[in-house]
């Protein structure tokens, strides 16, 4: 019995590599098994090698493992690719059409099952991952029964003959495998808790938050790794009243979502680092304006087209910093699915309370990875639409002339914000500076007057949990930092690394800018030694720690930018070569 599985599917893309892994991942959750999925796939819409890499396991997981249980293999390519993750006593299951030959350097068992051929039987080999399925149900010794309410769900409006055929591919992939595997002792599951749980990427968590927050309406461009977002909420949004509009380009999807929410409707546009720098000055003009706005920047591989579908945390510093002038934001970045539904609902509440841009900054691994997540409950999402006006103005209140002083000089920076169209609400909107009316003003008592103003909001930021934070030890070996998905992975190796007898703390920063130096220096203080986790070439989160909080003497980067999401046992590796 194991209590824990890794299963990679592979082949080349668009011939059912991401459907093999759903289905086979759907089931199981159902089952009450913990999943986390992370797909590798080209930037091709057809062609090049992809793969599925699903983790089971009996207790929550948030990252993919360092080896590897089983591989099914549609072409030889992914053997070659991926063979070395298999320890000693893995399994190949591999599609005999293609004569699978298993490298030399490897222990792994190598077992070729006729997907092809059984599914061309059965009336079409699309039916090939089916059948590998039933191969995979046969070394787990599992009832391929679990797999028939997913089948229908899938297939069902097909028809029950498609129905049929595809579990009849399923047990034939089990029958010919149980055969094939003869006296070789099968890989069974623990059971599980049967408890019923979401399985999800963080974009969809991402979309929901929204709607939980009250948005309906999105503007947005389709881009890698973001547009999960759009087409969710293009689903869901009619249906409530809201509408998502495909723009013909990202400058546009900005400008209609700062149009939106200076109407009072909340508004939401999302994409990645490209389009996030053609978005650069509606931010500014967002600023200025004090209109309140939610972007999320699903971070990948850059610079410029970079690598559109591979993991990368490069984005960081071009979100705090990246407008001309000086403007108010704040950013935000979860570091789990469930962090991901909640966080974005809560920027809706700070975008509108501190009237300014914030960024839900996520990642590629946090976006796409799929994974089990606890019921996520939308009671606890409370709607604070700060100082928006929801009454009469009285004339000649807060009035100069028959203006308004929309950009009222406030203590806190915030100033009441009427609805365009409300009685006596009248005032300017420009991209210039501007005084208390909206209109243009280049005086120089009046352009400070308005910069502090705008910068006094970033004094009073509330942010529930700005830094999650493990922190057993007074006087820690070690603390490790990261942000976004690298919780997972550092979670894991400190589990290792305890069991070695380290004292380790942990601290994931979720609110990035104003960054929160009060939560964060005490931990760093008192640690001898401070590891920074992150998926870029610069170490930028490591130089935003050393600007706010100091100590760069005993702060260490820890970078890869090689595409891939870090595992586990790099981690602990290098957190072992520090001592």
């Amino acid at each position: 019995m194991i209590n824990q599985l890794s299963w990679k599917v592979g082949g080349q893309q668009g011939e059912g590599i991401e459907s093999t892994g759903e289905i086979f991942a759907i089931a199981l959750n159902r089952l009450g098994y913990y999943l986390y999925g992370y797909r590798h796939f080209s930037s091709r819409i057809k062609g090049g090698h992809t793969n599925n890499k699903i983790r089971v396991s009996t207790t929550q997981v948030r990252t993919i493992s360092d080896d590897l249980d089983i591989l099914v293999a549609f072409d030889q390519e992914t053997i070659d690719v991926n063979y070395k993750e298999l320890h000693r006593g893995g399994v190949i299951l591999a599609d005999a059409k293609f004569s699978p030959k298993k490298p030399d350097d490897t222990e792994a068992g190598l077992y070729a099952v006729p997907f092809t051929e059984i599914a061309t039987e059965l009336g079409t080999s699309l039916m090939k991952n089916m059948v590998a399925i039933g191969a995979t149900s046969a070394v787990l010794d599992l009832d391929i029964n679990v797999f028939e309410e997913v089948v229908q769900e899938i297939f069902g409006k097909k028809g029950a003959q498609v129905v049929a055929k595809n579990m009849e591919a399923i047990k034939a992939g089990y029958e010919y495998t149980k055969e094939k595997l003869g006296s070789v002792e099968t890989m069974q599951l623990e059971k599980a808790d049967g408890k019923k749980r979401m399985y999800m990427i963080g974009n969809d968590a991402i979309a929901l938050g929204a709607i939980a927050a009250g948005c309906r309406f999105m503007a947005a461009y389709p881009i890698t790794p973001a547009s999960d977002i759009m087409e969710y909420l293009i689903k869901k949004l009619p249906a409530l009243g809201g509408a998502v509009i495909q723009t013909e380009d990202e400058i546009a999807a900005a400008t209609m979502t700062i149009g939106a929410n200076y109407g009072g409707v909340r508004a939401i546009t999302a994409s990645s680092g490209p389009g996030m720098s053609l978005k650069v000055e509606a931010i500014g003009l967002a600023g200025m304006t004090e209109t309140p706005i939610v972007i999320v920047d699903t971070q990948r591989g850059g610079p410029s087209t970079g690598l559109p579908t591979k993991q990368e945390q490069s984005d960081l510093m071009a979100m705090i910093y990246g407008t001309h002038g000086e403007i108010p934001k704040i950013v935000i970045a979860p570091s789990t699915v469930e962090e991901a539904f909640y966080d974005t609902a809560e920027a809706f509440n700070l975008a509108e309370e501190y009237q300014c841009p914030v960024i839900v900054l996520s990642d590629l691994q946090l976006s796409l990875g799929k994974q089990t997540v606890e019921p996520l409950d939308s009671s606890k999402v409370e709607i604070r639409r700060g100082k928006l006006i929801d009454h009469d103005i009285v004339e000649n209140e807060n009035h100069q002339g028959s203006y308004y002083k929309r950009y009222l000089v406030t203590e806190d920076g915030v100033s009441p914000r009427p609805i365009p169209g409300m009685k006596n609400g009248i005032h300017h909107v420009t991209g210039v500076e501007h005084a208390e009316t909206g209109k243009p003003s280049e005086g120089p008592e009046n352009r400070i007057a308005q910069m502090d103003k705008r910068f006094r909001k970033l004094e009073n930021i509330r942010f529930d949990t700005p830094v999650y934070k493990y922190a057993p030890h007074e006087d820690a070996d070690l603390l490790l930092v990261g942000f976004n998905s690298t919780r997972g992975v550092i979670e894991e190796a400190i589990g290792r690394l305890e069991k070695d007898g380290m004292k380790v703390n942990h601290a994931q920063i979720r609110l990035i800018h104003p960054f929160p130096t009060d939560e964060l220096l005490p931990l760093v203080q008192s640690a001898k030694k401070v590891l920074v986790i992150e998926n870029n070439a610069t170490g930028q989160l490591a130089n935003i720690i050393k600007m706010n909080v100091g100590n760069a003497q005993k702060i260490i980067k820890y970078v890869k930018y090689d595409g891939n999401p870090f595992l586990p046992n790099e981690v602990y590796t290098k957190c072992k070569e520090l001592f």
